[in-house]
Protein backbone atom coordinates (compact mmCIF):
# COMPACT_ATOMS: atom_id res chain seq x y z
CA UNK A 1 0.00 0.00 0.00
CA UNK A 2 1.18 3.55 -0.69
CA UNK A 3 0.50 4.49 2.93
CA UNK A 4 3.11 1.96 4.04
CA UNK A 5 5.85 3.65 2.04
CA UNK A 6 8.46 5.74 3.79
CA UNK A 7 8.43 9.52 3.31
CA UNK A 8 11.91 10.73 2.42
CA UNK A 9 12.81 14.38 2.03
CA UNK A 10 15.58 15.52 -0.28
CA UNK A 11 16.77 18.58 1.61
CA UNK A 12 18.38 21.27 -0.53
CA UNK A 13 21.00 22.68 1.82
CA UNK A 14 21.84 25.93 0.04
CA UNK A 15 19.73 29.05 -0.34
CA UNK A 16 22.12 31.41 -2.12
CA UNK A 17 21.32 32.90 -5.53
CA UNK A 18 22.81 30.86 -8.37
CA UNK A 19 22.98 27.69 -6.29
CA UNK A 20 23.23 24.31 -8.02
CA UNK A 21 21.45 22.27 -5.36
CA UNK A 22 18.09 22.35 -7.23
CA UNK A 23 19.77 20.67 -10.23
CA UNK A 24 21.34 18.00 -8.03
CA UNK A 25 18.13 17.51 -6.05
CA UNK A 26 16.08 17.04 -9.22
CA UNK A 27 18.61 14.46 -10.46
CA UNK A 28 18.34 12.57 -7.15
CA UNK A 29 14.53 12.76 -7.29
CA UNK A 30 14.59 11.32 -10.82
CA UNK A 31 16.67 8.35 -9.63
CA UNK A 32 14.45 7.94 -6.57
CA UNK A 33 11.20 8.01 -8.52
CA UNK A 34 12.24 4.94 -10.53
CA UNK A 35 12.69 2.87 -7.38
CA UNK A 36 9.13 2.67 -5.96
CA UNK A 37 10.39 1.94 -2.44
CA UNK A 38 9.43 5.27 -0.83
CA UNK A 39 7.73 8.59 -1.46
CA UNK A 40 10.47 11.10 -2.20
CA UNK A 41 10.07 14.87 -2.26
CA UNK A 42 12.32 17.87 -2.53
CA UNK A 43 12.36 20.04 0.60
CA UNK A 44 13.92 23.38 -0.29
CA UNK A 45 15.25 25.43 2.63
CA UNK A 46 14.65 28.57 0.57
CA UNK A 47 10.89 27.93 0.74
CA UNK A 48 10.89 28.13 4.56
CA UNK A 49 12.76 31.41 4.97
CA UNK A 50 13.93 30.35 8.41
CA UNK A 51 15.11 33.11 10.73
CA UNK A 52 18.15 32.58 12.89
CA UNK A 53 17.26 30.33 15.78
CA UNK A 54 16.02 32.45 18.66
CA UNK A 55 14.48 35.22 16.57
CA UNK A 56 10.89 35.46 17.92
CA UNK A 57 9.68 37.01 14.66
CA UNK A 58 10.13 33.66 12.92
CA UNK A 59 8.04 31.36 15.09
CA UNK A 60 5.61 30.48 12.28
CA UNK A 61 8.38 29.57 9.84
CA UNK A 62 10.12 27.45 12.48
CA UNK A 63 6.85 25.69 13.34
CA UNK A 64 6.19 24.93 9.65
CA UNK A 65 9.75 23.60 9.29
CA UNK A 66 9.45 21.41 12.39
CA UNK A 67 6.13 20.02 11.10
CA UNK A 68 7.74 19.14 7.76
CA UNK A 69 10.67 17.38 9.43
CA UNK A 70 8.31 15.53 11.76
CA UNK A 71 6.32 14.18 8.79
CA UNK A 72 9.41 12.63 7.15
CA UNK A 73 10.92 9.23 7.93
CA UNK A 74 14.34 9.91 6.42
CA UNK A 75 16.39 12.51 4.59
CA UNK A 76 18.80 12.90 1.73
CA UNK A 77 20.87 15.98 2.46
CA UNK A 78 22.22 17.89 -0.53
CA UNK A 79 25.11 19.82 0.93
CA UNK A 80 27.47 22.21 -0.73
CA UNK A 81 30.86 22.78 0.85
CA UNK A 82 31.35 26.39 1.93
CA UNK A 83 34.60 27.19 3.73
CA UNK A 84 35.23 23.49 4.49
CA UNK A 85 31.81 22.98 6.11
CA UNK A 86 28.06 22.98 5.49
CA UNK A 87 26.18 26.15 4.66
CA UNK A 88 24.99 28.46 7.42
CA UNK A 89 21.43 28.00 6.15
CA UNK A 90 21.63 24.22 6.57
CA UNK A 91 23.14 24.48 10.06
CA UNK A 92 20.41 26.90 11.09
CA UNK A 93 17.71 24.59 9.66
CA UNK A 94 19.14 21.66 11.60
CA UNK A 95 19.08 23.75 14.77
CA UNK A 96 15.51 25.00 14.19
CA UNK A 97 14.13 21.54 14.92
CA UNK A 98 15.26 19.09 17.57
CA UNK A 99 13.15 16.09 18.53
CA UNK A 100 11.64 16.03 15.04
CA UNK A 101 14.99 14.67 13.75
CA UNK A 102 15.31 11.89 16.35
CA UNK A 103 15.53 8.24 15.29
CA UNK A 104 15.51 8.81 11.56
CA UNK A 105 17.94 7.89 8.80
CA UNK A 106 19.84 10.06 6.35
CA UNK A 107 22.01 9.91 3.30
CA UNK A 108 24.36 12.67 2.24
CA UNK A 109 25.12 13.86 -1.29
CA UNK A 110 27.78 16.55 -1.26
CA UNK A 111 29.43 18.74 -3.84
CA UNK A 112 32.34 21.12 -3.98
CA UNK A 113 35.92 21.43 -5.20
CA UNK A 114 36.84 18.33 -3.19
CA UNK A 115 33.47 16.67 -3.69
CA UNK A 116 32.13 18.40 -0.60
CA UNK A 117 33.65 15.70 1.60
CA UNK A 118 34.63 18.05 4.43
CA UNK A 119 31.08 19.41 4.59
CA UNK A 120 29.73 15.86 4.68
CA UNK A 121 32.00 15.00 7.59
CA UNK A 122 30.84 18.05 9.54
CA UNK A 123 27.23 17.18 8.76
CA UNK A 124 27.75 13.64 10.10
CA UNK A 125 28.76 15.01 13.51
CA UNK A 126 25.74 17.28 13.68
CA UNK A 127 23.40 14.48 12.64
CA UNK A 128 24.81 12.22 15.35
CA UNK A 129 23.88 14.82 17.98
CA UNK A 130 20.36 14.94 16.51
CA UNK A 131 20.05 11.14 16.71
CA UNK A 132 19.95 10.78 12.93
CA UNK A 133 21.63 7.63 11.63
CA UNK A 134 23.55 8.56 8.50
CA UNK A 135 24.51 5.80 6.09
CA UNK A 136 27.99 4.99 4.90
CA UNK A 137 27.63 5.40 1.14
CA UNK A 138 28.13 9.03 0.23
CA UNK A 139 28.01 10.26 -3.38
CA UNK A 140 30.51 13.14 -3.64
CA UNK A 141 30.20 15.37 -6.69
CA UNK A 142 33.12 17.42 -7.90
CA UNK A 143 32.67 20.95 -9.22
CA UNK A 144 35.47 20.37 -11.76
CA UNK A 145 34.24 17.09 -13.25
CA UNK A 146 30.49 16.91 -12.58
CA UNK A 147 29.57 20.49 -13.46
CA UNK A 148 30.09 22.36 -16.70
CA UNK A 149 31.51 25.82 -15.96
CA UNK A 150 30.78 25.09 -12.28
CA UNK A 151 27.09 25.81 -12.85
CA UNK A 152 25.48 23.18 -15.10
CA UNK A 153 25.17 19.78 -13.48
CA UNK A 154 26.42 16.94 -15.69
CA UNK A 155 27.18 14.03 -13.37
CA UNK A 156 29.43 11.15 -14.32
CA UNK A 157 27.47 7.93 -14.90
CA UNK A 158 29.22 6.18 -12.03
CA UNK A 159 27.32 8.32 -9.53
CA UNK A 160 23.99 6.64 -10.30
CA UNK A 161 25.09 3.35 -8.75
CA UNK A 162 26.44 5.21 -5.70
CA UNK A 163 23.12 7.03 -5.28
CA UNK A 164 21.20 3.75 -5.51
CA UNK A 165 23.50 2.10 -2.96
CA UNK A 166 22.97 5.06 -0.62
CA UNK A 167 19.20 4.90 -1.10
CA UNK A 168 19.17 1.15 -0.39
CA UNK A 169 20.91 1.85 2.91
CA UNK A 170 18.66 4.79 3.79
CA UNK A 171 15.49 2.77 3.14
CA UNK A 172 16.73 -0.14 5.27
CA UNK A 173 17.73 2.10 8.18
CA UNK A 174 14.59 4.24 7.93
CA UNK A 175 12.41 1.13 7.97
CA UNK A 176 14.15 -0.15 11.09
CA UNK A 177 14.09 3.21 12.85
CA UNK A 178 10.40 3.70 12.14
CA UNK A 179 9.73 0.85 14.57
CA UNK A 180 11.69 2.72 17.26
CA UNK A 181 9.47 5.79 16.82
CA UNK A 182 6.22 3.78 16.90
Amino acid sequence: MATDLLNIGIILGSTRPGRVSPQVGTWILDIDSRRGDAVYEIVDLADYRLPFLGDPAGEQQIAAWANKISALDAFIFMTAEYNHSITGALKNALDCARTEWYNKAAGIVSYGSSGGTRAAEHLRGILAELQVADVRTHPALNLFTDFENYTVFKPADLHVSHVNDMLDQVVRWATALKTVRS
